[in-house]
């Protein structure tokens, strides 16, 4: 499964640089703007918009582009050069540069984190595919932290379940200040008389009869009866169980084989 879902964040990651979710991108601090206006290269000039949402442009002073879309920004330049009697019907252009403002962090484990442009519409998805994917010891399940409204949420993605479902109203549209985790693959641990004792990753519904397979099966002095299963209940207190092959494996369970006494 987890093949499935590396293949289809590889065609997201061709899509989202297709600009197949394009929409107009908003100003912020921080964002560096290049703005000409035609016939007047005088007027050319490449500034960076100020924590204040402010940019710097000749003959007009300050102009607030914050929050504004290019186009937007573009006509609010054009009107002021008009109305203070400097150009005549100005043809203005304003290109992006640097975009600063607008970032989502994309942590954890996967294989480029970093921060990443929201350069449109960009999904949980499609920002996943732009950080190259869930990395080989990165977990099933996606933390999302949005501020919408000026409150702070919270949300878990299962990822393989998202896919399987092929519910897509929890690929969560992303802003600017958003950050996506993924965590760790959950673990347990194998030692005693199996071939490669020590951590290993916890695949769903793995038996005890995988985790010894897991583990590079039994030694020559290795038995599959009186394994025994160390876990943790939920006050902390280590319990010593009694596994049989088909028995589940949990998180963080330490699983002991045996010697046979034959």
């Amino acid at each position: 499964m987890k093949r499935f879902v590396y293949g289809i964040l590889a065609v997201l990651l061709a899509w989202s640089m297709s600009g197949a979710h394009a929409a107009e991108l908003l100003l912020g601090a921080g964002d560096v703007v290049k703005v000409s206006v035609f016939g007047n290269t005088d007027l050319a000039v490449e500034t960076r918009v100020s924590e204040s949402g402010y940019i710097t442009f000749p003959l007009i002073g300050q102009v607030a582009v914050a929050g504004l879309s290019s186009a937007e920004a573009e006509k609010k330049i054009a009107t002021a050069l008009e109305s203070g009697g400097f150009v005549k019907k100005p043809q203005v252009n304003l290109l992006v540069t640097l975009l600063t403002s607008q970032q989502v962090s994309v942590l954890g484990q996967v294989n480029r984190p970093g921060r990443y442009p929201v350069d449109g519409r960009r999904t949980m998805l499609d920002m996943l595919a732009l950080a190259g994917g869930i990395a080989p010891d990165g977990g099933d399940v996606l933390t999302v932290i949005r501020k919408r409204d000026g409150k702070i949420g919270k949300n878990t993605v299962d990822i393989v379940e998202l896919f399987r479902k092929g519910d897509m109203l929890e690929d969560y549209d992303l802003a600017g200040g958003d950050v996506l985790f993924v965590e760790r693959a959950p673990r347990f641990y194998i030692y005693g008389e199996v071939q490669r004792p020590g951590p290993v990753r916890l695949e769903r519904n793995t038996t005890v009869l995988q985790a010894l397979s897991a583990g590079g099966g039994l030694t020559q002095r290795g038995t599959e009866r009186g394994i025994r299963i160390k876990r943790r209940d939920s006050a902390g207190k280590m319990q010593i169980l009694d596994a049989k092959p088909d028995d589940l494996v949990q998180v963080d369970d330490v699983v002991y084989v045996k010697e046979s006494i034959f």
